[in-house]
């Protein structure tokens, strides 16, 4: 990979965490990357755009820290229901989320 790409991942990653910290909603931006990941996954996108994008922009954007803090304020206060039902919640949401963004774009083809 030529380091033009590298510097193209670093400003997609710094424009993803602006972004990020501007909505300021952790289940909405899962839900916004979710559908833009599985949209992008089905294009026919080049290497270095694909990873400029997936690597890049919406590995910054959807931050996985966040699921795991949002998570864990609810497991620290001690309610192993809620814990259980926001875990398979958010990832069942964003895995339908994300195979309707693919079912999208590959109607748009």
């Amino acid at each position: 990979m030529k380091i033009n790409n590298f510097i193209y991942i670093l400003l997609a990653a710094y424009l993803a965490t602006f972004l990020r910290l501007s909505i300021n909603n952790n289940f909405f931006i899962s839900i916004i990357g979710s559908f833009f990941v599985g949209f992008l996954i089905r294009r026919r996108l080049s290497f270095s755009t694909e990873k400029i994008l997936l690597s890049g922009f919406f590995a910054c954007f959807t931050s996985f820290s966040g699921f795991m803090y949002f998570l864990y304020t609810i497991l620290n206060r001690g309610d192993w229901i809620k814990f259980i039902i926001f875990f398979n919640l958010i990832i069942i949401v964003n895995l339908l989320t994300m195979l309707f963004g693919f079912w999208i774009s590959r109607k748009i083809t």
